[in-house]
């Protein structure tokens, strides 16, 4: 169970119908990219899409890198109960993502480790947390699901290099995406507040950066990103670790811990 924007194909690494191998997967295009996508409301999506697959008596798997949004459906968080602030939001879009980051370091300097420093729109909810409750509340758990998980981790080696390959063979078709959706209405702003591959293609089709740049920049920050994504994962100690080659072993730990 994965959860994807609709046309974000080739940035976002969807899955495609021949991986898939006939294997049902649930949350696919069903965010607008248009639109901003909440963690809020993708739990609503991910939990109805579990009680639909545990009723069909087949157990259900999230997948994903976004360790914030695992731990939302799996009741490792809660949300804050912070509402929106639109003076203080007007206040801080005036604001750059260097100096908005800068704040937030200097506010709460743990939220600051684990989030992108370049999402604009998580930035301003951070620091919107930050100013009514003083900081950002992390792993708090919440009482909201029914399900019981088993966490597996699995941990590839030769991670940069592999980073760096993936993005060389996606590299083209990840262009051809971007000029596609912006021609269909898919702003540049948008496209930078999307991240990652969405806002350097963005600058380079706007020729803001050469392409030698763009691929510089992404794989940088693609690798901070994995980085940032193992600090947040490194706070779950009921994570069990395997090599991607140990799938006899996942197996027999997965039937274990089912029972």
């Amino acid at each position: 169970m994965l959860l994807t924007l609709r046309s974000l194909n080739i940035g976002t690494g969807k899955i495609t119908k021949k991986e898939m191998r006939s294997v049902p997967h649930h949350l696919l295009d069903v965010a607008n990219p248009k639109k901003q996508f909440s963690a809020a409301q993708y739990k609503t999506f991910a939990q109805n899409s579990l009680q639909y697959i545990v009723i069909k008596n087949k157990l259900p798997i999230i997948a994903g890198g976004a360790g914030f949004y695992i731990d939302a459906i799996t009741g490792k968080i809660s949300f804050p109960n912070v509402s929106l602030d639109k003076k203080l939001r007007e206040k801080l879009s005036q604001k750059s993502i260097i100096e908005l980051f800068q704040i937030l370091k200097n506010r709460d300097p743990k939220r600051a480790k684990t989030i992108d420093p370049h999402n604009k729109v998580r930035l301003i909810r951070a620091l919107e947390i930050v100013d009514t409750l003083g900081y950002v509340p992390t792993r708090q758990p919440s009482r909201l699901t029914s399900f019981d998980f088993i966490y597996i981790g699995l941990k590839p080696e030769n991670l940069e290099h592999r980073i760096y390959q993936r993005l060389l063979r996606r590299l083209d078709g990840m262009i051809r995406e971007g000029k596609r959706l912006h021609k269909q209405g898919l702003t540049y702003k948008r496209m930078h507040e999307l991240g990652l591959e969405y806002r350097y293609i963005g600058m380079y089709l706007q020729n803001k950066i050469s392409k030698q740049e763009m691929i510089k920049g992404l794989y940088t920050a693609t690798k901070h990103y994995a980085k940032r994504q193992m600090t947040w994962f490194k706070q779950n100690k009921e994570i069990k670790w395997f090599k991607l080659e140990e799938f006899k072993e996942i197996e027999r730990y997965v039937k274990r811990m089912l029972g």
